[in-house]
C-alpha cells in the first residue's frame, strides 16, 4: 500500500491557516488545481460526513468525504469516493501544529491508498508533489 507524506512550515499563525483547511468546501479558494468546489446537499462545510464535489482545471471530477475534523488537534481526515485516478481506499490527513518561535505553522499532509503496481510511482509523485506541495505553495501565496 503506497503512502505519501509531505510537510512544510507556513510563515503564518495557525489561526490564519486552520480556517482555510477546516472548511472542507473551500479547497477551490486556495488550491490552484481546483476550478470549483461545492459541498453536496448544502451541508455545513465542517460537518463530518459531508461530501465535496470538485472539478480540476484539467476537467477531472472528484468526490471526497470528510471523515474526521478535530479543532483542538487541528486535523482533518478525508477519503476519495470518486475520481479519475486509478486508486482505491485513499485516506488522507492534513495536520497543523503551532510553531511558537516566529508564530508560524507546521503543516503535514499524508495519505495511503491502493493502486496498480505500475501506477504507484506516478501516483506518489502526482499526489505528493503536485497536490500536496502545490497546495502548500498556494496557501503561502493565498495568505500573503
Amino acid at each position: 500500500m503506497p503512502s505519501v507524506f509531505r510537510s512544510t512550515v507556513l510563515p503564518f499563525p495557525i489561526n490564519e491557516v486552520w480556517p482555510l483547511i477546516r472548511d472542507f468546501g473551500r479547497l477551490s479558494d486556495w488550491h490552484p488545481l481546483i476550478m470549483d468546489s461545492v459541498i453536496e446537499n448544502n451541508a455545513p462545510q465542517h460537518q463530518v460526513g459531508c461530501v465535496r464535489h470538485f472539478k480540476l482545471t484539467d476537467g477531472g471530477l472528484f468526490r471526497e468525504k470528510l471523515l474526521a475534523l478535530n479543532d483542538f488537534k487541528k486535523t482533518l481526515t478525508y477519503t476519495i469516493l470518486e475520481s479519475p485516478l486509478p486508486l482505491t481506499d485513499y485516506c488522507s490527513t492534513m495536520k497543523l501544529q503551532q510553531i511558537t518561535v516566529g508564530n508560524q505553522t507546521f503543516m503535514s499532509w499524508s495519505s495511503s491508498f491502493v493502486c496498480p503496481v505500475e501506477a504507484e510511482s506516478e501516483l506518489i509523485t502526482a499526489v505528493g508533489d503536485t497536490v500536496y506541495q502545490g497546495g502548500f505553495d498556494a496557501l503561502t501565496t493565498y495568505l500573503s
